[in-house]
């Protein structure tokens, strides 16, 4: 790779209001892609996630995770002249990025339609549950709240047991990544039309987009969408299966693969058994067929397995967990790790997005801020202020 380019989003500057996981992962992603990112925070208290464990020296590693290749300033949005140095500073800005409750951003004077008028430039993007409107717009929600109530929930854990979590905040990330897509969009958009925009995006609805298989059945077809555990609901087989030591996923998603299958456990006859012949059949006979996989892999180790199917050129793999993945060393290959730093931990390992654009590098040296850390730069180099003017807004606990 060549690093002779700029990265996308060089010379964008992001004003950042965000909290917690779904907003801070949108800005951090335009960070990634070279965003000048100024995030705000409450005086004293700071931004919520820096409150979540775990902790090291006193610094949240989750909100070092989340707000890499930021400047962090402290500026009290309650107070009329903290209000005003945030208008200011939205005036000098090209995206403003919030996730408080509807109703917050508007009653500080910060909503999109006054700063709008200040700069027509602006892209404004409001992260929330539920989004502006609807009957749910002023519901508090986290993570948790829409998995539950957007129906991810209810096809995810093993058939006849309870509705499950997935194990990660999937809500939250897929919310800021859409936010982020929104945002690169309006930005294009920005450039032949000169205006910006205001984007409404609901964690409920980027959820309820992502369930596309579910979706396909409700929509389409008079069959529910229920837990089926790590089988999918349409086509079999394609689950996860025990070994002598661990267990792997395999993927038969067509009648050739699964003839494939039939070859790799020893009895390739199967291929040609009526029960099992078609999709159709298999999910028919699904218990049937997954006794007999189950036979075969349980007598071998993970590797026997695994070498099978690959051998077969099955699609599979082993269920690994996380330390796994980071000692198989194909994700340093990716770049995927990268170095960053912290005044109070010093060097730190940092995870960027995941897109490489041909010509371009990763960002350096990402730096987590500390509370506060770049409060007084930013006053005075982006808003003139002096060393006078700064200590009385300090005074008047402004920032």
């Amino acid at each position: 790779m060549n690093p002779s380019r700029q990265l996308p989003l060089e010379g964008i500057r992001v004003l950042d209001f965000t909290r917690v996981m779904s907003g801070p992962f949108c800005t951090a992603m335009l960070a990634d892609l070279g965003a000048d990112v100024i995030k705000i925070e409450m005086p004293g208290f700071g931004e919520e996630g820096r409150h979540f464990a775990p902790h090291v020296k006193g610094e949240s590693t989750y909100f070092a995770l989340l707000n890499r290749g930021k400047r962090s300033v402290t500026i009290n949005l309650k107070t009329a002249a903290g209000a005003g140095l945030l208008r200011r500073l939205a005036q000098r800005s090209d995206v403003l990025v919030e996730n408080y409750r509807p109703g917050v951003m508007a009653r500080a004077g910060l909503d999109y339609e006054p700063l709008r008028k200040e700069n027509p430039r602006l892209v404004y993007a409001s992260i929330s549950g539920f989004g502006q409107s609807g009957p749910f717009a002023g519901r508090p929600a986290f993570d948790l709240v829409i998995q539950a109530m957007s129906g991810l929930m209810s096809v995810t854990g093993e058939r006849g047991g309870r509705a499950t979590a997935v194990g990660e905040s999937i809500a939250d990330v897929a919310t800021g990544m859409f936010a982020a897509w929104g945002i690169t969009a309006a930005l294009f958009d920005r450039e032949r039309t000169g205006s910006g925009r205001h984007l409404d995006v609901a964690m409920l609805d980027s959820v309820f987009a992502m369930l596309l298989t579910s979706l396909a059945r409700r929509l389409f077809t008079d069959q529910q969408p229920a837990r089926v555990g790590n089988r999918h609901p349409e086509t079999y087989p394609v689950d996860s299966f025990t070994t002598r030591d661990g267990d792997v996923v395999v993927v038969g998603y067509s009648d050739s693969v699964f003839g494939d299958i039939a070859n790799a456990i020893g009895q390739p006859q199967l291929a040609d058994d009526p029960r099992f012949k078609t999709n159709r059949a298999r999910s028919m006979h699904e218990d049937e067929l997954r006794a007999l996989i189950a036979v075969w892999a349980g007598k071998l180790s993970q590797a026997e397995v695994l070498d099978r199917f690959r051998q077969a050129e099955v699609p599979a793999a082993p269920v690994w967990s996380l330390n796994e993945l980071l000692d198989s060393g194909h994700l340093q290959a990716r770049g995927m790790i990268q170095r960053g730093t912290n005044s109070v931990l010093g060097e730190i390992c940092l995870v960027p997005q995941p897109v490489q654009f041909s010509e371009s590098g990763r960002r350096s040296a990402m730096r987590t801020p500390t509370l506060g850390e770049d409060t007084d730069d930013i006053l005075r180099s982006e808003l003139g202020l002096s060393d006078t003017e700064i200590a009385a807004l300090r005074a008047d606990k402004a920032i």
